[in-house]
């Protein structure tokens, strides 16, 4: 660069221009081709940097070579040859002022490249770690993105301290005076950070769960994790965004314990018409007998009654004092045998058909059991037919099922009442 300052200014010189103006353009000149050349050395480094990476990244059988080439982590030390040039060249000229100016830009240079090859590295090793078995239960996104705010943040302070001149600490130290300030900009990235470690720490949410939270209008996957966002696609296909510390500040459901105990639970009942119970006579007893899910049943049933009858001396046809069955526990028991026998529910997890506390909307029957197939539709579709069996199968027991009266209900029960009155007239 000293050739080519001493050059311009024999040249201008020749020209006549005075000495004052000659020295200034010739350095201003010299800085055009120095940037010129600093450009042509990052793009020739790059182009030769990027054949021979990606000539030695296809002859290996790894992968973590490609996910760095992906993220450009090599093209950002391309950057380097121009760095260095402006470094070692700072000093062609006799300015003060230009050599400081030049000495600090390669400076400033270097922790820029420094910065750029740490984030995309970072990136790079994130998207490696997916890779493994860990990252389906223990997502370091947000620590990824924590420590390129921590890069960031120490370059910028760096680069502060190289335009007023000042040492690193001198800064570092200073930041106690604005530690308030900090804390109040970073407080959504501060609390984040905190709830990112509890997450993962214990295990409280990963990427492909499924979870519920009303407050936050979130049903559906979880697709992404970050510092400050869990974001989640719901089962209309919007996506909700969530701050990660309102998943630790407040509740909601994780749904991944369901799917890995492979049931998923059916808790449904039918109000019954209180006034529909009675116990059973003969009739009804020989017409439920034809039901091969209640045969060996009532014949057990009646055997044991009519031996408990026989040791209390009670006769067979005493309606007051003796044992009989009545039409809803008959029913009850038929309910649990078809459940035991339906091929799509789970007999070893939690199974119940049970009668709830009456109230003024009838008797409630409840089942509650868990389904094999825990996809949506076929779950619906499962619970679906049963209550279809239910509700088509009661009137054969001679049960009821309670429901206000509609409109329609109180036209029929007038009409029935106004018929004999208009025959009579």
């Amino acid at each position: 660069m000293n050739y080519l300052l001493t050059f311009f200014k024999t040249l201008l010189r020749d020209m006549n221009v005075p000495d004052g103006a000659a020295n200034s353009i010739a350095i201003f000149s010299c800085l055009i081709v120095l940037f010129l050349v600093a450009r042509a050395a990052h793009w020739l480094t790059r182009r030769i940097l990027a054949k021979v990476v990606h000539q030695f990244v296809s002859k290996t059988k790894t992968q973590w070579d490609d996910f760095l080439v992906k993220r450009k982590v090599f093209s950002a030390l391309a950057h380097l040859s121009s760095a260095f040039l402006l470094y070692y060249t700072h000093d062609f000229s006799d300015s003060e002022f230009i050599s400081s100016f030049l000495l600090g830009l390669s400076r400033i240079y270097f922790i820029g490249i420094f910065t750029l090859f740490a984030v995309r590295f970072a990136n790079a090793a994130n998207d490696i770690y997916q890779t493994t078995p860990y990252a389906t239960n223990r997502p370091i996104k947000g620590y990824i993105q924590l420590l390129q705010i921590l890069i960031i943040c120490i370059s910028i302070i760096f680069v502060i301290s190289i335009l007023i001149g000042k040492s690193p600490l001198f800064l570092i130290g200073g930041l106690g005076a604005i530690a308030a300030v900090l804390l109040l900009v970073f407080k959504d990235t501060i609390l984040s950070l905190v709830a990112s470690i509890q997450l993962s720490a214990n295990k409280m949410l990963k990427p492909g769960d499924w979870i519920a939270m009303p407050s936050h209008n979130a049903d559906g996957t979880v697709i992404d994790i970050s510092l400050n966002t869990v974001k989640v696609q719901n089962w209309d296909k919007t996506i909700t965004t969530i701050p990660t510390y309102a998943l630790v500040s407040e509740s909601f459901n994780n749904w991944v314990g369901m799917e890995e105990s492979g049931g998923r639970r059916i808790k449904r009942s039918v109000n019954l018409d209180m006034r529909s119970v009675r116990f059973c006579d003969q009739a009804l007893l020989d017409k439920l007998n034809r039901f091969y899910l209640l045969k060996d049943y009532l014949q057990q049933r009646e055997k044991e009654i009519k031996e408990h009858n026989k040791k209390l001396n009670i006769e067979e046809g005493d309606v007051y004092n003796g044992r009989r069955q009545t039409n809803l526990g008959i029913f009850r028991h038929y309910l649990e045998n078809y459940l035991r026998q339906h091929p799509k529910i789970h007999q070893d997890m939690t199974f119940l058909v049970r009668h709830l506390q009456p109230s003024e909307k009838g008797l409630p029957l409840e089942f509650y059991v868990f389904s094999k197939d825990q996809e949506w539709a076929k779950y619906e579709e499962i619970q679906a037919d049963i209550m279809d069996h239910v509700l088509a199968i009661l009137p054969e027991f001679g049960l009821r099922i309670f429901q206000s009266p509609s409109g329609n209900d109180i036209t029929d029960l007038l009409n029935q009442a106004i018929t004999p009155i208009q025959k009579n007239a």
